[in-house]
């Protein structure tokens, strides 16, 4: 499996992990304090949103630091595709 080395990238998913979470307090407050339900919702979705454009994120660096060959004699453009179709089939 593959890690997040590159320090910039790290930092920066680790900030847009913290937008999300604020917005996820926001939201829990809204909740509380009986806010509209489709003021609610749309925030929830903006929130998903952020939080699918992270993911993806992640799993360009999974797909990036897929094996150059694979075993067999595939390609490294094959193996990455099968890779993220792997990965897009079990997390996606």
């Amino acid at each position: 499996m593959a890690a997040i080395r590159n320090e910039k990238h790290q930092r920066d998913l680790v900030l847009r992990l913290k937008r999300i979470e604020g917005q996820l307090r926001g939201i829990q407050a809204m909740i509380e304090s009986g806010a509209d339900c489709e003021q609610i919702t749309q925030q929830l979705s903006a929130a998903r949103r952020a939080l699918d454009k992270t993911f993806f994120h992640v799993l360009a660096c999974a797909i990036q630091a897929a094996p150059e060959r694979a075993a067999g004699g595939k390609t490294g453009a094959e193996e990455r595709v099968r890779h993220a179709a792997t990965l897009l089939s079990r997390f996606g």
